[in-house]
C-alpha cells in the first residue's frame, strides 16, 4: 500500500490465453494475482539521518493529493507532426491538445517542466477552457517523461517485498538506476530479451522531479517535484541475481523494460528525472516455484488515482 488513504498500487499479471494452465492465477477463482503491500520508508531510506523520501512521501500528512484534473501527456495523433503535449481528461479520459490552445508551449515534457509555473498556468487555462476532446481511441500515449537525465531506482525499500525473499531490511536506500532508453509508453510491448530466461515484473510509483537541486533539504524536497505516475520495472532476473557480477544495472536496462505512464499527474505546486519507489511484494522470482513472464502474458500496472498501465508481453 502506499502511505495516504485508501491509495493503492497492484500488479495484476495475465496469461496468454492460448496456455491450458495459468500458475499466475488464484485456484478458487478466475481473479489475477494482485501484486501490493506496505512500504517501508521510515526505517529504509535514511540519508545524513534525515529520512528525504520519506519527507517527500509523507510531509504535511501526505502531499501526494494529486488535482484530479492537472493529467499532463506526451502523446501523438494521426492528423499531427511529431509527438505532443496533451491533458487527459480525467483518469480514463480523451486528450486535450495543449499546442491547440498556446502553438508557443513546448512539445515535450520535459522542455514544459523547464519553464516551470508559468508553463502550468497555461496549461491550467486550457483545462478551463473546455478545448475539443481528442478520443482516447485515436491517439497514441507515450510516456510522460521520454529521456530524462536519470532514472533513479530504490530497491527493497518496501518491508513485505524484504519478508518474501527472507533478507533483512536495509539500513540505507539501496540506489540503483535504469538507462533511460528502456523507457516506453504506457501500452506499449515488454520485449523479452533472448539473453534472458527469468524476466519479472515490479509495480512501483514513480516520482517525477520538476526542479533541479543538490544537498536538498528533507523538509524541502517536495518543492522540487513535479508530479507522479505510475512504472513498470521489468527485471531480468538473471542477470540482476547471478551475472555481471550481481549488479543490477544490466538486469533492469534491457530495451522496453521501463513503461511509464499513462499520465504525470501534478501535485498543487512545482527537469524531469525520475525516480522509481520500489516494488511491494508479489514479485514472481520468490513464489513457490518462480514464476516468470511468457510471450503472449498481459501486465497491467495500477495505482489508485494515477492510472493503469498494461504491457504485452511478446
Amino acid at each position: 500500500m502506499v502511505h495516504g488513504p485508501s491509495r493503492s498500487a497492484a500488479c495484476g499479471i495475465f496469461p496468454d490465453p492460448g496456455t491450458n494452465s495459468c500458475p499466475l492465477h488464484r485456484q478458487a477463482d478466475s481473479q489475477p494475482l494482485r501484486h501490493q503491500g506496505s512500504p517501508s520508508w521510515a526505517p529504509m531510506l535514511v540519508s545524513g539521518r534525515r529520512r528525504w523520501l520519506t519527507a517527500l512521501l509523507q510531509a504535511q500528512r501526505w502531499p501526494f493529493q494529486p488535482s484530479r484534473d492537472m493529467r499532463l501527456v506526451q502523446f501523438r495523433a494521426p492528423h499531427l507532426t511529431g509527438p505532443h503535449l496533451g491533458l487527459e481528461s480525467g483518469n480514463g479520459g480523451g486528450v486535450i491538445n495543449l499546442s491547440a490552445f498556446d502553438p508557443t508551449l513546448p512539445k515535450t515534457m520535459i522542455e514544459f517542466l523547464g519553464q516551470g509555473e508559468a508553463a502550468l498556468s497555461v496549461a491550467k487555462r486550457a483545462l478551463a477552457a473546455q478545448l475539443p476532446v481528442l478520443p482516447r481511441s485515436e491517439v497514441t500515449f507515450l510516456a510522460p517523461v521520454t529521456r530524462p537525465d536519470k532514472v533513479v531506482c530504490v530497491g527493497m525499500n518496501y518491508v513485505d517485498h524484504c519478508k518474501e525473499q527472507n533478507v533483512p531490511v536495509p539500513k540505507e536506500p539501496i540506489i540503483f538506476s535504469k538507462f533511460s532508453s528502456s523507457i516506453v509508453g504506457p501500452y506499449d510491448e515488454v520485449v523479452l530479451p533472448p539473453e534472458s530466461q527469468e524476466v519479472d515484473w515490479e509495480v512501483e510509483l514513480a516520482v517525477v522531479i520538476g526542479k533541479k537541486g543538490k544537498h536538498i533539504k528533507a523538509a524541502d524536497a517536495m518543492a522540487h517535484v513535479a508530479g507522479f505516475t505510475v512504472a513498470h520495472d521489468v527485471t531480468a532476473r538473471d542477470w540482476q541475481m547471478r551475472r555481471n557480477g550481481k549488479q543490477w544495472l544490466l538486469g533492469k536496462t534491457f530495451d522496453t523494460f521501463c513503461p511509464l505512464g499513462p499520465a504525470l499527474v501534478t501535485k498543487d505546486s512545482v527537469a524531469g528525472d525520475v525516480i522509481l519507489t520500489g516494488t511491494p511484494p508479489g514479485v514472481g522470482v520468490f513464489r513457490k516455484p518462480p514464476v516468470f513472464l511468457k510471450k503472449g502474458d498481459e501486465v497491467q500496472c495500477e495505482i489508485e488515482e494515477l492510472g493503469v498501465i498494461v504491457n504485452k508481453v511478446v
